[in-house]
């Protein structure tokens, strides 16, 4: 579903794509070290669960034509640790790919190319923009995409873990939020893909 704010005249298609757990943990599910805060010890959580079917449906919505929007821990990650990985098809996308940056504190010119920073108020910025803009982590940019109904697909990769401890997707104060299921699938490594968009 593509949608216009009229209030901005922005015309865009946003789609959150996450690692969670079943008890909705997001945090850190790459590496060790991508997101420690609070002491969290379970870093790199999705990385032995991988497996090719999740590539292909992040591949299927990010067509040929998308940029990423991101928050500004993500961005400051990927940033860091993306650029470096040479010969990587994922590095390359990214670093060619527009790049938004929803941040208050970062100062341009930002260090990553074709990066752009978001200024005023987020969902008044991203009304702008238009054409596919793919969120990955960045769960405060997330959420305030959700309180303004503005997020038009999530596709989760729920890996069979539960961790106890963690920041949470959804937390506790979510607004309340119906979704349509229109895929779902299940890896070999008992991974689930799903997909969801609005009613």
């Amino acid at each position: 579903m593509w949608k216009k704010d009229i209030r901005v005249g922005g015309m865009n298609r946003i789609v959150v794509i996450e690692h969670l757990t079943l008890d909705g943990v997001m945090q850190s599910p790459g590496r060790p070290d991508e997101d420690p805060r609070d002491g969290f010890p379970h870093g790199g959580w999705a990385a032995e669960r991988n497996d090719p079917a999740m590539q292909q449906a992040m591949g299927r919505r990010m067509g040929r034509s998308w940029s990423l929007l991101a928050g500004r821990r993500t961005y400051g990650d990927f940033a860091a640790f993306w650029p470096a990985q040479q010969s990587n098809p994922f590095s390359e996308a990214l670093t060619r790919v527009t790049k938004y940056v929803a941040s208050t504190t970062l100062a341009e010119p930002l260090p990553w190319a074709n990066s752009t920073l978001l200024r005023g108020d987020v969902t008044e910025a991203v009304g702008k923009l238009d054409g596919t803009l793919i969120v990955f982590g960045s769960g405060d940019l997330v959420r305030t995409l959700m309180r303004h109904d503005l997020v038009d697909e999530y596709l989760f990769m729920i890996h069979p873990l539960v961790l106890g401890q963690g920041r949470r997707l959804f937390p506790d104060g979510a607004p309340y939020t119906s979704l349509r299921l229109t895929e779902s699938s299940t890896t070999p490594t008992g991974v689930t893909i799903a997909a969801y968009a609005r009613p």
